[in-house]
């Protein structure tokens, strides 16, 4: 993983640094030939988001969301929610992701940024719901199979008392019923999946 990242300030998030990747396809091809799947996952681990994005500087800006709560970072990626939950004075982050990748790059991350972030590699969404105080979620809407689980699991979170933050900057599989719009930012990527210049990314309270 470190031979296709470099560390780098991650674009309007002062103090944060995040081990990223400068080009998709070739990380993407290096993640293919070490496990031998040429239908490997995008890397999603190796790039800043949208909507994480967006969440990060939502939580920056008002850490007294995260303050002393147990916070579970969903589909974490790079990590950066959880890092800058942590940032913002929460007691405790799980970054949970099935990738084996964005496990080791969330730990490395989290280390780099001098926050401690427990690391959950699994599947969570059948499960029973986690004992957390806030679920963070983004940019988990741009597949549809994926985005109609991750939508059932945290509407039961939001059912049973958890608060539900989620970033999203326009995908087209969130459903924006029972959602309330907190912030939108300009954000700007680190992928050339996506735009690379400035997009509006939001987030939204579930419930």
């Amino acid at each position: 993983m470190l031979k296709h990242s470099r560390l780098q300030d991650v674009p309007g998030l002062e103090g944060i640094r995040l081990h990223l990747a400068d080009d998709a396809l070739t990380v993407w091809g290096a993640v293919q030939a070490a496990t031998g799947e040429s239908d490997a996952p995008i890397p999603y681990w190796g790039f800043a988001w949208g909507g994480g994005l967006s969440i990060a500087r939502y939580l920056l800006e008002h850490p007294e969301v995260v303050r002393d709560r147990r916070v579970i970072d969903m589909a974490s990626g790079s990590g950066l929610d959880a890092i800058a939950a942590m940032r913002a004075g929460a007691a405790e982050t799980t970054a949970v992701d099935i990738d084996p990748f964005a496990a080791a790059a969330i730990a490395l991350n989290a280390k780099t940024n001098r926050v401690h972030v427990d690391v959950l590699r699994s599947d969570i969404l059948d499960d029973e719901l986690p004992d957390t105080d806030i679920i963070l979620a983004g940019d988990c809407w741009y597949e549809e199979r994926f985005a109609a689980r991750v939508s059932a699991w945290l509407k039961r979170a939001s059912d049973a008392g958890v608060d539900v933050l989620i970033g999203d900057a326009g995908r087209r599989y969130l459903v924006h019923d029972g959602l309330r719009e907190l912030a939108t930012y300009d954000v700007r990527t680190t992928t050339d999946l996506e735009d690379l210049g400035r997009t509006r990314a939001s987030v939204y309270a579930l419930g």
